[in-house]
């Protein structure tokens, strides 16, 4: 409902002033209503005569003859005055004097009135369209036109006795401007056929008179043709032959006459197969009522009443429904009820209660097609009739059916009722007899219980709360779930709001004024009972959110009144012994933390392979209204933190990943919607310790709760299901699946998968169930068995076998994970609460500011799950899921365990599809060469690790001057191996890249320099460096002191500068510089001239091998090129002269000579590559 009371209704809309009721005090503060205005005589409403030329037939309708019986109600009205225009007061027709319900016969037409000399009613001649009156016949036929001599008429003559009578045959329409048109010709059969000849003059026809009267009557004989009709002044044709067209007419008139009989056969088949049909329905109408009990004293039957008691599995009482004549039940007659509460029941249960024959076969026919077209029970369709029936006649056994039997045997039952008392008498039986919840039976307990008042003081807004209670009166008790009550009583106000607008006020059989509920009194309503605090009844029950939990139950599989009438013994789920522990251990851990501001606490235990539910602690104390203790908080849904993680992860195994999947816990934005295109801020988690982990494999990101690598799980997951496939593959249908149903709204984000959502303890705790039951999901259950009043077995549980929801090797990995004591370690510790003398499965949560802690863990045996917190939300004080709920469960599953196994619990039995292998630690891949440690995982037989090709460490040759993987397209003159890191997740690399800690880790791990493995192979359209020695050539003999280096240096692409180093030996380990430059050198051409000399010294001159390098950078990181050249050395120790110089030869020797040499093709490339490695001098090989 709307929050402006302007905007959410508006005033009696389209109501006359007059008629808009006028509350009267009537000194006591209520309302009084004002008796209804008298009624008019019917001659101040009515005109006296009907206006001149009103109401005229058209020239071919056909009129009884005066001694005829006047057209019944429902015919023509053309002509009448619309009398539903005519303003009438209250007590006109459509209303009902006040108190009284209307016999069948007074819904029926009023009697015809006694007519005239003439042949008309005083009241219905006025208006008749149908045909004028038979004095009015007379005057028309009567009738000429001024200046004219009148025709000659024998019609009103008798007809000689050798004459055949005639039928009657209308007389012409009175003078006018109207045009008058012939009698038409008429078959054998009475239809009339087209006129053979254009129309006369006026004056013509109306000389005509009774002849062409005459002519229009169907002929006596079975003539195959009508011969043409003419005035009696007309002289006939001349005689000649037939015509020629009177075959074919003949034809027609036979065609016609075929379709006749086939339709009149037809009608009187189809009149035939009603009449059977109608014998044969009331023949199974008296065969149904014979079978059912009589409808007789129905107050007496409606006074019987059976206590319904409530049993733990032991069979000790937890709760009995008292006898309500002990001061819960007072009959008031229908006078006594106020009738805002006959107008609420009316709007909500059965608006059409008045009009009906006790049901509604609009209704019932809709329903039908609901439950038909949707495969399940949509809408009952029961009316009051049909509700007071079905909790007064019928057998429990039959009220808990769900079939179209029951339903025909509930309406006939309703007719009877309906047939046998007044509309009165059944609203006062079931006014008295309904079941309004906590001990209420009938209005006026229901008003004490509720408000403290009577059922004839009720007001509007006390009216529409009890009207809503009756269809589930559990589930709106105000006591236990205080927003639905009130959400109820809104729903109801907007029912009566549009029933007064819809019908004109509500009318109602105990006052004389209807009942109108405008905007601003159903919104004035509605804040009455906002503010208004109901007085929680006094009623000693044992374990009372376990009792009204059940009770919600039986009101689901039983019509609500049932349970209370039957004499059910139900027997429940619940063992009294783990209850009671659950309550004790409950309270004293809540009281243990007072000082942290925890004041509520709750508990659900289930069996897992039965779906028993063990014991259920709604909080810690039931009657502490301080802590809104009635309010079932494992009923109420809350964000359950990281405690849902395992679902997000148990979804991820289905679509592929293992528990050695690699996720990088690191700093990662996210779009808030997991949409690539969502436009709002990035979405930036972190974990509850505020670090960052690096990688790490789904078991110790689970086992540790990292939220990263969590809201990672769930963009690779998918928050709703994709809509290009047909799977339900989303975690909110992952869920739905395991039976969680509160996460129905359509705007979650990735911080779901940490808590974002709200869900029921209780329904958390039957989806961990299903993990502990090897992926089959068996439902929560809380009733073992009811019992009648006979000992007749109503309702039996038998645990059914379970349907597989997920997959027995992902529900032991998820298993395998969370009772890992070791791999929680790190964020835990060795000895955390979590750990237990057996092995158990566990997991924590807690949402922001501390306002819910979550702990869920489970066993074969037994999952039970805790929640600690504040029913009204506000924040506790450094509480988390360890240290506020976890003691409770760890201290009840030892008790449990203890009880349901004798201190021996199921181990986690390893599956047949579940296979062991040896893993990278690190990685969670195969093991690869540099992988630094390894250790066991288990997988699903069909989802094995990842082989050692995406490990982490990755040795592969690259070609240098893009950093790609090599390959033939590029060649293999700028190749070499390197150790690279093989990283898939962009926000690591920048993680390894810019931060400190990726950077050590980095070197921890081996990778340095830290280089990353290469996207793709190099192509031929990749950057190419050029580069290459013409001179010296390979291994040139060198004999000369000096050398001179040709050589071109250049790239395609990325050019920054290049160095000429030289080293000694075939492989040198280091290079000393001899020039630079970072022009580069486009064609082949010398570039230095290599003095030895300069270099060494006579005595240190190197004989041997000596490799100059060619050493080209690159704009990118770790990008470069070189080419070597190995030359020898033999330069001869010189004679001692004046002045030893070294000469170059005159003459170049041809070895001198340059030769060319292939070049590789400079290609492009687009991909990064790692920076030049500076050089120094000297400077170690790279």
């Amino acid at each position: 409902m709307p929050q402006d009371p302007e905007e959410r209704l508006t005033p009696q809309d389209g109501l006359p002033p007059e008629q808009a009721p006028v509350p009267q005090e009537d000194g006591q503060g209520g309302p009084a209503f004002e008796p209804a205005p008298p009624v008019p005589p019917l001659d101040e409403v009515l005109p006296e005569d009907p206006l001149p030329g009103e109401g005229d037939p058209p020239d071919t309708m056909v009129e009884p003859p005066a001694d005829e019986e006047a057209p019944a109600p429902g015919g023509s009205t053309q002509g009448m005055p619309d009398l539903s225009r005519v303003e009438q007061p209250a007590g006109a027709q459509g209303s009902r004097p006040q108190g009284e319900v209307p016999s069948p016969g007074a819904l029926a037409p009023p009697p015809r009135e006694a007519t005239d000399e003439a042949g008309a009613s005083p009241v219905s001649g006025r208006g008749q369209g149908a045909g004028t009156s038979a004095s009015g016949e007379k005057a028309a036929e009567g009738a000429v036109a001024p200046g004219e001599a009148p025709a000659e008429d024998h019609a009103g003559e008798p007809p000689p006795p050798s004459e055949a009578p005639t039928p009657y045959v209308p007389p012409p329409p009175p003078l006018g401007d109207v045009p008058v048109t012939l009698p038409q010709d008429w078959d054998t059969y009475g239809l009339p056929l087209p006129p053979r000849e254009k129309p006369r003059p006026r004056a013509a026809a109306r000389r005509g008179g009774a002849g062409a009267r005459e002519g229009s009557a169907t002929p006596s004989g079975d003539r195959a043709e009508v011969e043409p009709r003419v005035a009696s002044t007309v002289p006939p044709s001349p005689p000649g032959p037939p015509p020629r067209q009177g075959k074919g007419r003949s034809w027609r008139r036979r065609g016609l006459g075929c379709l006749v009989r086939l339709f009149l056969g037809g009608l009187f088949v189809a009149v035939l197969v009603l009449i059977a049909g109608a014998a044969v329905a009331v023949y199974q109408y008296y065969a149904i009522v014979a079978t059912l009990p009589s409808v007789d004293n129905l107050k007496q039957r409606a006074a019987h009443f059976e206590t319904t008691r409530i049993l733990d599995r032991e069979g000790n009482l937890l709760y009995e429904i008292l006898d309500p004549h002990a001061g819960r039940r007072t009959y008031v007659p229908l006078s006594k009820i106020s009738p805002y509460m006959v107008a609420a029941t009316l709007a909500t249960e059965d608006q059409d209660f008045y009009q009906h024959p006790g049901f509604d076969v609009w209704a019932i026919a809709r329903a039908f097609w609901q439950n038909y077209t949707t495969g399940e029970i949509v809408s009952g369709a029961s009316t009051i009739t049909q509700q007071l029936a079905r909790a007064l006649l019928l057998s429990p056994e039959e009220r808990a059916e769900r079939t179209y039997r029951r339903k025909l045997r509930e309406v006939v039952l309703a007719a009877e009722i309906t047939r046998r008392y007044s509309k009165d008498e059944i609203l006062e039986l079931y006014l008295n007899e309904i079941y309004y919840g906590n001990l209420a039976y009938g209005v006026e307990a229901a008003a004490e219980t509720y408000f403290g008042t009577t059922a004839d003081k009720l007001t509007l807004a006390q009216a529409a709360f009890l009207a809503g209670l009756p269809q589930a009166p559990a589930v709106y008790d105000p006591y236990t779930n205080r927003e639905a009550a009130l959400e109820r009583q809104r729903q109801v106000l907007v029912l009566m709001y549009k029933m007064s607008q819809e019908r004109g006020c509500i009318e109602v059989s105990n006052s004389v004024h209807p009942v109108c509920v405008s905007a601003e009194e159903a919104a004035k309503a509605a804040a009455e009972l906002a503010a208004y605090q109901f007085k929680n009844p006094e009623v000693p029950i044992k374990h009372p959110h376990w009792v009204f939990y059940v009770r919600s139950l039986l009101e689901k599989m039983f019509d609500p009144q049932t349970i209370y009438r039957s004499g059910f013994t139900v027997y429940t789920t619940l063992d009294p012994k783990l209850q009671q522990q659950a309550e004790d251990i409950v309270r004293q851990q809540v009281a243990a933390l007072a000082d942290r501001h925890v004041t509520d606490g709750a508990l659900v235990a289930i069996r897992p392979s039965t779906g028993e539910i063990l014991a259920m602690v709604g909080s810690a104390d039931y009657y502490n209204e301080a802590i809104a203790g009635q309010v079932n908080m494992a009923l109420a849904p809350r964000q359950p933190g990281s405690a849902i993680k395992p679902l997000t992860y148990v979804a991820a195994f289905e679509k592929g990943w293992t528990p050695a999947t690699l996720i990088w816990d690191v700093p990662t934005e996210f779009p808030p919607s997991g949409d690539p295109n969502d436009p709002r801020p990035p979405y930036k988690p972190v974990n509850y310790d505020g670090r960052f982990h690096g990688p790490v494999t789904v078991r110790y990101a689970l086992a540790n709760s990292y939220n990263i690598p969590a809201v990672k799980t769930l963009q690779f997951v998918g928050i709703y299901d994709d809509p290009n496939t047909p799977q339900q593959e989303g975690l909110i249908a992952f869920a739905r699946r395991l039976g969680i149903t509160t996460l129905n709204r359509n705007d979650y984000g990735l911080s779901l998968t940490l808590g974002g959502g709200e869900v029921k303890l209780l329904e958390l705790t039957a989806a961990y169930a299903v993990f502990a039951n090897g992926g089959r999901r068996v439902p929560p259950v809380a009733i073992l068995r009811i019992v009648d009043r006979e000992g007749n077995v109503v309702y039996q549980y038998s645990p059914p076998p379970g349907e597989q929801v997920v997959r027995p090797e992902h529900a032991y990995l998820i298993s395998s994970i969370l009772s890992d004591n070791e791999a929680r370690t790190p964020a835990f510790g060795p000895n955390s609460v979590l750990r237990l003398p057996f092995p158990a499965a566990a997991k924590t949560g807690t949402t922001n500011d501390f306002r819910d802690n979550w702990t869920i863990g489970y066993t074969p045996d037994v999952v039970v799950g805790v929640w600690v917190g504040n029913a009204d939300n506000t924040p506790m004080v450094n509480s988390t899921g360890l240290t506020g709920a976890a003691p409770i469960w760890a201290q009840f599953m030892q008790v449990a365990i203890q009880r349901l196994t004798g201190g021996h619990p199921t181990p986690f039995v390893r599956p047949p599809g579940v296979v062991e292998r040896i893993i990278c630690a690190v990685s969670g891949t195969e093991p690869s060469p540099h992988c630094p440690t390894q250790r066991r995982e288990v997988f699903a037989f069909d989802q094995p690790p990842l082989p050692a090709s995406e490990d982490l460490w990755q040795e592969v040759t690259v070609d240098t001057w893009t950093g790609l993987l090599a390959s033939k397209d590029c060649g293999s003159d700028f190749t070499t191996r390197r150790l690279t890191i093989k990283v898939n997740d962009p926000w690591a690399v920048k993680w390894l890249r810019e931060t400190r800690e990726g950077r050590q880790w980095a070197r921890k791990m081996g990778f340095h320099p830290l280089l990353f493995y290469p996207e793709r192979s190099c192509r031929a359209t990749d950057p190419r460096p050029k580069l290459r020695f013409v001179l010296p050539e390979p291994d040139q003999q060198v004999i000369e002191s000096f050398i001179d280096v040709f050589a071109q240096v250049d790239a395609t692409a990325d050019f920054k500068r290049y160095r000429l180093e030289y080293g000694l030996g075939e492989d040198p380990q280091e290079w000393y510089v001899l020039s630079e430059d970072d022009a580069p050198v486009l064609s082949p051409e010398r570039i230095y001239t290599w003095n030895l000399l300069d270099t060494f010294s006579w005595e240190e001159m190197p004989i041997g091998p000596v490799t100059l390098r060619l050493y080209l950078e690159g704009t990118h990181e770790h990008q470069y090129a070189e080419q070597r050249v190995t030359v020898y050395l033999q330069v001869p120790t010189p004679t001692p002269t004046p002045t030893p110089t070294l000469t170059p030869t005159s003459t170049p020797t041809p070895t001198l000579t340059p030769t060319p040499t292939l070049t590789p093709t400079p290609t492009a490339t687009a991909t990064s590559t790692p920076s030049p490695t500076g050089t120094p001098s000297p400077s170690p090989t790279p």
